[in-house]
């Protein structure tokens, strides 16, 4: 294990303290980019890994938004700390899972990364805090321009940037907000939500992107497709159905706070006496109590918590950060005693 240095590391993201901001956590723009000429690296053989992942990281260190960065070789990480970056958001759950020559570049603050040899060759990512897409697609942009000087990228004037699933050609763009959904999910108006998301080619995903479940009450949402649209347009339609959902979500809070006011008072408050005072918890159980307590900071609830702290709670008390704080492979019962010590510390500021 060799990521402990990035433990204490903010993650600028989840940055907001604003409790009105509770339900959007993060906007997040990605782009995927190939090769021209080189196989894409599930059909690539090592030596045309190594030529990918040299060139990538070679035009990385011309772009301005990434003097500095890191860039590190997975082969030379284990699991955990693949885990780790995954928990963190910097890579997805397929490209800590990959085989063969495989790369992260780490930006300042967390803020951009870009994944060398996942699915395609190069997948650049952006995050912000709140609905931000278009702040950080201007971002994304300047830097996949700066990239394409240096690099042949694989495109087609017919279709568009060509990758390995289909559902990415043409901008090669997927965008999503993380958002929190805690009544909709409690009145299980959810369902509803996310079948009439599929009918617009809008998809919901968990808590690391796609192919993973839901904590915490917290929805990856995403475009679907990216072909036969601009990315301003991706972009506006996903913020447009989002400022929907938000809305649906504020309006179903206010209705079961005035409709069973006493009972949701009790839930918040009992999430938190269990946060505050257990002695060993799971990362699930956690996202699950935070999740109903950040509803009551919202409600305007008197709870001896920050959203900030909270926040930080989501991604330092998962299992991979746990074991990267103490140094060592726990099994999860001790993984649990671990988080709960950690919880207790931070919510009474004594860590």
């Amino acid at each position: 294990m060799k990521l402990k240095k990035f433990i204490d590391k903010k993650t600028a993201w989840l940055a907001t303290t604003d409790s009105s901001a509770s339900i959007v956590i993060s906007s997040r723009v990605r782009l995927a980019r190939n090769l021209d000429k080189i196989p894409f690296p599930s059909r690539a053989n090592e030596a045309q890994q190594t030529e990918s992942f040299s060139r990538i990281s070679g035009a990385v260190r011309g772009v301005n938004h990434l003097k500095g960065a890191e860039i590190l070789n997975l082969s030379d990480y284990d699991g955990v700390d693949r885990q780790f970056l995954m928990e963190r958001h910097l890579i997805s759950h397929e490209h800590a899972g990959g085989g063969g020559v495989r790369g992260l570049v780490i930006g300042d603050r967390e803020l951009i990364s870009i994944m060398i040899n996942e699915e395609d060759h190069i997948r650049i990512q952006g995050m912000q805090a709140g609905i931000q897409l278009k702040q950080v697609w201007d971002m994304i942009r300047e830097i996949d321009d700066m990239l394409g000087k240096n690099l042949p990228y694989a495109f087609s004037y017919d279709i568009g940037y060509l990758t390995a699933c289909p559902t990415n050609t043409g901008t090669g763009l997927r965008a999503s907000i993380l958002v929190h959904l805690p009544v909709l999910v409690m009145t299980e108006e959810i369902d509803e939500v996310l079948r009439a998301l599929g009918k617009i080619g809008i998809v919901a995903r968990g808590l690391y992107g796609e192919g993973t479940r839901v904590m915490g009450d917290l929805f990856q949402i995403s475009n679907q497709t990216t072909l036969g649209h601009s990315e301003e347009t991706i972009i506006e339609n996903l913020e447009s159905v989002c400022r929907r959902i938000v809305n649906r979500e504020i309006k179903s809070r206010k209705n079961l706070f005035s409709e069973n006011k006493t009972g949701l008072i009790d839930t918040v408050y009992r999430a938190f006496g269990t946060l505050e005072n257990a002695r060993r918890i799971t990362f699930q159980e956690t996202m699950e109590l935070i999740s109903k307590i950040k509803l009551g900071i919202y409600l305007g609830l008197k709870i001896d918590a920050r959203v900030g702290v909270l926040n930080e709670l989501m991604i330092v008390t998962q299992p991979a950060h746990i074991q990267e704080s103490m140094g060592e492979i726990l099994p999860a019962p001790e993984r649990d005693i671990a988080r709960a010590d950690l919880i207790r510390k931070r919510i009474t500021g004594s860590a």
